[in-house]
């Protein structure tokens, strides 16, 4: 089972099952999903919405978009549509919410090869002032941080680097990018299948980034460079709370998957410690999963909680954030939809926070994916 806990109290006794328990396989995004598989057929949720004094409230998950491809990241813009990228296909879409899909624009600098592509997406915090949209992209022989204008009138602009020279593999890209409260874009990198690179801070690689609009280093980042963090292996999922504080998801290798609260110049032990260490040099994670039980992808904040999308677990993890400890900042996770949608990449927060649009990635290798697949979901937030 996960756990949410204080180091201390866990530490020991978490060594010890590690001890016992055999390596679940977790090889690139933690392999195909347990044989038990997924419904024949999937579910809106029995009803997607009830009226409550003439107003409409959803309840269950029901489809926004589907027969989409791979789709990776889920960014909204100010007039309630979202853009969503597609993997494999290089495509950005515009998806709204009564299900409109509309071709954007494909990124030709993209070259997807296995968990490689068009990967994530963030739209500039003033936008529409500053019409400016960022994607991460697995590239010919980098992964690297594009910028181009886009208005739904003139589609996308022409492509310009904001930074390049992140390490590149079939596997490990890392991938989803986010602007912070700060104004400054942040960007989660993986180690790209060589594990020493997370723990030079010279290298892009396994790291989380954080850079201007412009790709450059804020005077007040711990290394004099882009790294913010480092120590990690395959970041992919970034969110925000209430009280800034920021939250990352981290595929483990054989053992743990992690929940990381993130703070400036920490090492997360990468490939030293996979979950709970006991070595003051790390900074220990708040949630340790097995892999068959998460491979924890998006991240996002919404109704006091922290929702993180799982691959091979099949499921949408509701972690409730707490308050009064900074050294015990999340609550006992729970599991929603438990094999009922497949394997789940991407959970972003609808404006007005009351929901959250989900992307599945069963078409992307190691799914089994159903009619209608791969989707985009509305999930209630106060699930």
């Amino acid at each position: 089972m996960p756990r949410a806990f204080d180091r201390t109290r866990w530490r020991a006794a978490l060594l010890a099952v590690a001890l016992m328990l055999a390596a679940a396989c977790a090889a690139d995004e933690s392999g195909r999903p347990d044989t038990t598989g997924r419904p024949a057929e999937t579910s809106e949720g029995g009803g997607a919405t009830a009226t409550v004094e003439g107003l409409e409230r959803l309840t269950g998950p029901v489809d926004v978009a589907t027969d989409l491809e791979v789709p990776w990241d889920i960014a909204f813009l100010p007039d309630g549509a979202a853009l969503v990228t597609e993997r494999d296909s290089a495509r950005i879409v515009r998806v709204t919410p009564g299900g409109e899909v509309t071709e954007v624009g494909t990124v030709d600098a993209a070259a997807p090869r296995g968990e490689g592509g068009l990967l994530g997406l963030a739209v500039h915090p003033d936008y529409p002032s500053e019409p400016v949209i960022y994607v991460y992209v697995t590239a010919s022989a980098d992964n690297r941080i594009l910028r181009m204008s886009y208005t739904e009138d003139s589609g996308l602009g022409d492509a310009e680097v904001v930074l390049d020279g992140i390490p590149k593999a079939a596997v490990h890209n890392g991938g989803r990018i986010a602007f912070g409260p700060d104004g400054l874009l942040y960007a989660s990198t993986g180690d790209a299948a060589e594990q020493s690179t997370a723990q030079d801070t010279a290298s892009l690689g396994g790291k989380i980034l954080r850079m201007t609009p412009d790709g450059q280093a804020p005077d007040d980042n711990p290394f004099g460079n882009l790294v913010y963090s480092y120590g990690h292996r395959n970041v992919q999922g970034l969110a925000w709370d209430d009280n800034q504080r920021l939250f990352a998801t981290e595929f483990g290798q054989d053992d743990y998957d992690e929940i990381n609260v993130i703070e400036p110049g920490g090492n997360y032990g990468w490939p030293e410690v996979e979950g709970i260490g006991g070595d003051d040099r790390f900074t220990e994670p708040v949630v340790v999963w097995r892999p068959a039980e998460a491979s924890p992808s998006g991240a996002a904040i919404a109704g006091g909680a922290l929702w993180v999308a799982a691959l091979r677990g099949e499921r949408l993890w509701k972690v409730p954030l707490l308050t009064g400890d900074a050294d015990d900042p999340v609550g006992e996770p729970e599991a929603l939809y438990v094999e009922r949608y497949g394997r789940l990449r991407s959970v972003t927060t609808a404006p007005g926070g009351t929901e959250l649009w989900v992307g599945t990635s069963n078409r992307d290798g190691r799914g089994s994916p159903v009619s209608g697949d791969d989707r985009v979901l509305r999930v209630p937030a106060d699930a």
